[in-house]
């Protein structure tokens, strides 16, 4: 199967589906039964799935160390990743090993444990990025959460299962101006 076939095609499989699987590290998807769905996974001649969408929700992780090494050997192209539920785990960050994915379009982190807001800034290096949860988090607390996401991600169109509106984005523009100090150009300074 060509490149071009995976693309057109994949999209519609099913999901490598690993939640409610009391998962406590990444490392043991390698030895777990992903849940059978209605429709089952079409995978590679290597034994690979050929899907775009990994579910990890409802586990006990705690981190995402050797995320990449782990999708590598059940995915046959973890590079075309466009959908990743994390969700209701135990994570305190948002790692960075989830930026490696470019294709990635659908993130869900809700119910997780990530304290700062400061956090989501990691995800502005995904370019497709269209959906994304953070609610249940405690970074929900922060003052201007919504409107912090918003400036950040420009481009997603829906945040925390709602669509994103232009009055949205209007809002999340003037709260930026008001919060968000702009950084300012070094001026280098001749002594003599």
């Amino acid at each position: 199967m060509n490149k071009r076939d995976y693309m057109n095609t994949s999209v519609q499989e099913p999901p490598l589906d690993y939640s409610f699987r009391s998962i406590h590290v990444i490392q043991d998807l390698v030895n777990e039964e992903p849940r059978t769905g209605l429709r089952p996974l079409k995978r590679s001649k290597s034994g690979k799935s050929l899907t775009q969408s990994l579910w990890l929700n409802n586990n006990v992780l705690n981190d995402l160390r050797d995320f990449n090494q782990v999708a590598s050997q059940l995915l046959e192209h973890p590079e075309n990743l466009a959908w990743i539920d994390l969700s209701f785990n135990d994570l305190t960050s948002i790692d960075p090993v989830l930026t490696t994915f470019f294709n990635l379009s659908v993130l869900y982190l809700h119910g997780n444990s990530i304290q700062h807001l400061g956090e989501v800034n990691k995800l502005a290096l995904l370019p497709r990025l269209r959906s994304l949860t953070l609610h249940g988090n405690p970074m929900e607390e922060e003052k201007g959460y919504r409107q912090y996401v918003l400036c950040t991600l420009p481009h997603i169109t829906t945040f925390d299962f709602s669509g994103v509106t232009k009055a949205d984005r209007t809002t999340a523009e003037v709260w930026k101006r008001m919060n968000i100090k702009p950084k300012k150009a070094r001026i280098k300074q001749n002594t003599l």
